[in-house]
């Protein structure tokens, strides 16, 4: 044992003694141990030397501490707060941050409600749509403040990254070891293809020094707001990586723990917040995610120590990463699908409940008028528009941007979901020749409702993007629709039996 060992050995009894800590909990990880105790957290770098860090003297701990609450506080301020020595005093005893000589720092911090991270959410049941949206909110603000990077030591880095997870996931020989080198040659492979659009992505300022660590774990919920804290800290190398890539780590831990539908509310967040050139660049999220699932697989495998070995919790653990990894790394074909009808009938609904279903994963990105034609005049979704914004130049426009983004998705090899009235014979027909440009299948799906349960439902609308009114909606009466050639679907009933209608719809139109 060395010098320091020992002495954090004295320094962690002293931490842990009942007569002076009662009620103190230890909570150990590879690097580090955490006492809680009370409404505090101290966190204490363990003396260890591994590739990717170096723990082993007191200024290099030090350095990390203080390090951690640079990175850490401006994420999660509410929970990290200094970093504190601990010290030897006269007569030898251990206090935390006496007047004697420091042997050890510490990373201060507030505790915070344990069964309130997101993974322990996730078990719980489906995760809020509030909640995730906000999850989402919270890593856009955190990307936007992240400092910029050129992006090839990151690009040059991703080779490592599925060469070591192909090595580690070998580790025990617990899974299949041809299965194995099938997700490296298929990761191998889609990293050669999209090699280019990652550098071009470093070129553009999407590679930044980001969290590095956002599994669910890693995010609480305080006062039902998400906080994401234990970034990154030890080695800045590691968290600087694509925005995407840092986003990805969420985004699979949600499928992970069957959070689909809170997957896909996240993904559209986001791409609806961020730049529009993270819309061509969805065909990074399948090796993304896969890399992340696979570095998952290999953190549960590394838990498979004495006495812990056969663990069947933790065998599980990784091998579901281990699919997961397998299944991303070869997304199913894209789709393309339009969600048409008058004012009220339930489009907007419908495309939000119906993305996840959508192949490939995370489910399909949701393009909506509405939303389009805010953006086109620059102001917030809920903002009204005037009428001049509503004139047949106007709304072929806005048609016409939805196309573009379409294509752009498809192209992508990701599934979109188009969210407008399609009233119009000519709107419709172009978005099948989109489908035939892009090869991909369309599925259309128009919307009916009788007038008066869609004047009741834009009646009961609240900070909706819709400028739709019901004097609106008793107008659309009067359209002309012509011969739709879509699947109707009878929209007049629960939220529940028009999404089965249009699944069956989509089946049907295989």
């Amino acid at each position: 044992m060395t010098d320091e060992s020992a002495t954090q050995d004295r320094i962690f009894a002293a931490l842990t003694d009942s007569a002076i800590h009662p009620g103190v909990r230890r909570i150990d990880t590879h690097a580090a141990s955490v006492f809680l105790d009370g409404k505090r957290a101290l966190k204490i770098k363990r003396a260890v030397h591994f590739p990717f860090l170096d723990y082993s003297t007191l200024d290099k701990r030090k350095a990390a501490c203080e390090e951690e609450i640079r990175i850490n506080r401006p994420l999660a301020p509410q929970i990290y707060h200094r970093v504190v020595a601990i010290t030897e005093e006269p007569d030898g005893s251990v206090q935390i941050d006496g007047p004697g000589r420091p042997i050890e720092y510490a990373v201060e911090m507030s505790r915070f409600d344990e069964s309130q991270t997101l993974d322990h959410l996730a078990k719980d049941g489906p995760l809020d749509e509030t909640l995730a949206s906000a999850a989402a909110d919270a890593i856009v603000g955190s990307h936007a403040a992240a400092p910029r990077s050129d992006g090839r030591a990151w690009v040059s880095s991703i080779r490592g990254l599925i060469d070591g997870n192909d090595s580690g996931l070998r580790t025990g020989n617990h899974l299949e070891a041809d299965a194995i080198g099938l997700l490296g040659r298929a990761s191998h492979a889609t990293f050669l293809r999209l090699r280019p659009l990652l550098e071009e992505r470093g070129r553009l300022g999407f590679v930044r020094r980001c969290h590095g660590d956002l599994h669910l774990a890693n995010i609480v919920s305080i006062d039902q707001q998400p906080v994401m804290f234990d970034a990154i800290e030890f080695d800045a190398r590691i968290a600087t990586v694509d925005v995407l890539y840092d986003l990805a780590f969420t985004l699979m831990d949600l499928l992970r723990h069957d959070q689909a539908r809170a997957a896909n509310i996240v993904l559209n967040r986001y791409l609806a917040a961020t730049p529009p050139d993270n819309l061509g660049a969805l065909s990074v999220l399948p090796l993304f995610m896969s890399i992340r699932a696979a570095i998952r697989a290999q953190v549960a495998l590394a838990r498979l120590k004495p006495p812990r070995c056969d663990d069947p919790d933790i065998l599980d653990d990784a091998r579901r990463y281990f699919d997961l990894a397998r299944v991303l790394i070869q997304p199913a074909a894209p789709r393309l699908i339009a969600v048409g009808g008058l004012s009220g009938t339930g489009k907007t609904v419908l495309a939000r409940a119906l993305a996840p279903f959508v192949a490939p994963s995370p489910g399909a990105i949701v393009l909506r008028s509405d939303v389009i034609r805010k953006q086109m005049f620059g102001v917030k979704d809920t903002q009204r528009l005037p009428p001049s914004a509503y004139t047949p130049e106007v709304t072929a426009r806005v048609y016409d941007t939805l196309a573009q983004h379409a294509r752009r998705v498809l192209a992508q090899g990701h599934s979109a979901i188009i969210d407008g009235v399609f009233a119009a014979e000519d709107e419709r027909d172009a978005i099948a020749a989109l489908a035939r440009e892009s090869n991909a299948p369309l599925n259309g799906l128009f919307l009916v409702a009788d007038l008066a349960t869609r004047q009741a439902r834009i009646g009961r609308r609240r900070g909706d993007a819709s400028d739709a009114t019901q004097e609106v909606a008793a107008q659309q009466e009067g359209y002309n629709i012509g011969h739709v050639g879509w699947a109707t679907i009878d929209a007049s009933g629960t939220q529940e039996q028009t999404l089965q209608s249009c699944r069956d719809a989509i089946v049907e139109g295989k």
